[in-house]
């Protein structure tokens, strides 16, 4: 089999590694083939593979180690080694060292990010209560990724078949949503949506969905006002945009009557309003990919899952999904530079008197 060195280069983070994030890893690289298509370099620890290599009974699982980034085998998977200490593995308990670790593995990937060492990074799970430090005081990936490498993130869960469902607020209460969903927001998040639609998935001109926020999108204020005071606002003034955005929709109905699939993107107003009906259709098959960033970051649609941590029971489809859509979006990117760059130098037309 030949292999090419041009091939993209994904960072992987392990996640908490009390989580199910290493075993999903081994499980999803162990198949040999994936190599045709990416270079996948592992921040983690000798001692922490090995101890899931021999959890999962995958002692086979070869790797090619090494503290420089430039050092890597292309032919080979790739464990970058952030630490070297012993660690205590404890599947399913959250603890402050499991966090450290997890901590310790994104900040060296997302260094190897910025100096253009990775094309992408595919981010394990974490607990975003173990992992809190004064080096990390994020609600989770998605905002420390903003902070660290600029852009302002959108969270866009995907699925092959065309669901695509980002969200206006993220990770906070429930409590603080309806006085987050500003005209302001709503327009920035949809341009971020048509413009990921367009650049990242190469859809010329898409048609987005925008829900409501109140039960029955409000019922003409019956129920609520933000649809027709804050929403119905902000969808007008996105007509500007090269896409087509329709809205606010009742969510229940939207999605109960698959609505959904007349739509290129859906943009939910709060975390659970979005990712319940996304993790209904397509758990485990679905993927978080974070749009607005300047570089490529996926992971699963799983949390750390330590009710089955140690056990051999997660599977790695969403995973490895997680890496084929990092691959994919990387090179539409880069499609995308190539069809819109003005190959024709800039000519003064001044004449000279």
């Amino acid at each position: 089999m030949h292999v090419s060195e041009n091939k993209p280069v994904v960072g992987i983070t392990q996640g908490d590694i009390n989580g199910v994030g290493v075993e999903v890893i081994l499980k999803a690289l162990h198949d040999p083939a994936i190599l045709e298509l990416v270079t996948p370099v592992i921040f983690s620890s000798p001692k922490t593979l090995s101890y899931y290599r021999k959890n999962l009974g995958l002692e086979e699982f070869s790797y090619h180690q090494c503290k420089d980034i430039d050092a890597i085998n292309h032919k080979k998977v790739n464990l970058f080694t952030c630490y070297e200490e012993e660690v205590t593995i404890e599947p399913g308990k959250n603890s402050p060292a499991s966090g450290k670790y997890a901590f310790l593995s994104l900040e060296r990937a997302v260094e190897a990010l910025k100096a253009g060492k990775i094309h992408g990074l595919v981010t394990a799970p974490i607990s975003k209560i173990g992992i809190q430090s004064e080096q990390f005081v994020f609600p989770g990936h998605t905002e420390y990724l903003g902070a660290a490498l600029g852009g302002k993130p959108l969270m866009l869960l995907c699925h092959e078949k065309g669901l695509r469902v980002a969200v206006a607020t993220g990770h906070v209460s429930i409590q603080q949503v309806p006085a987050l969903i500003t005209k302001e927001l709503i327009v920035e998040k949809t341009t971020a949506l048509c413009e990921s639609l367009i650049k990242d998935f190469g859809v010329r001109k898409p048609r987005v969905a925008v829900l409501g926020l109140n039960p029955h999108a409000g019922e003409d204020g019956l129920l609520g006002s933000e649809e027709q005071d804050v929403i119905k606002p902000a969808i007008e003034a996105c007509k500007s945009l090269n896409a087509l955005i329709y809205g606010p929709y009742s969510a229940d109905g939207f999605f109960g009557n698959t609505t959904w699939q007349q739509f290129d993107g859906i943009l939910a107003m709060y975390h659970d309003q979005g990712l319940i009906p996304f993790k209904t259709l397509a758990f485990e098959e679905g993927v978080n990919f974070t749009a607005g960033l300047p570089f490529v970051r996926t992971s699963p649609d799983h949390g750390t899952a330590y009710a089955i941590a140690g056990k051999n029971q997660a599977s790695e489809v969403s995973f490895r999904r997680a890496i084929y859509m990092a691959l994919d979006i990387i090179k539409q990117r880069q499609l995308h530079l190539e069809i819109t760059h003005n190959p024709l130098p800039k000519v003064n037309l001044k004449r000279e008197r």
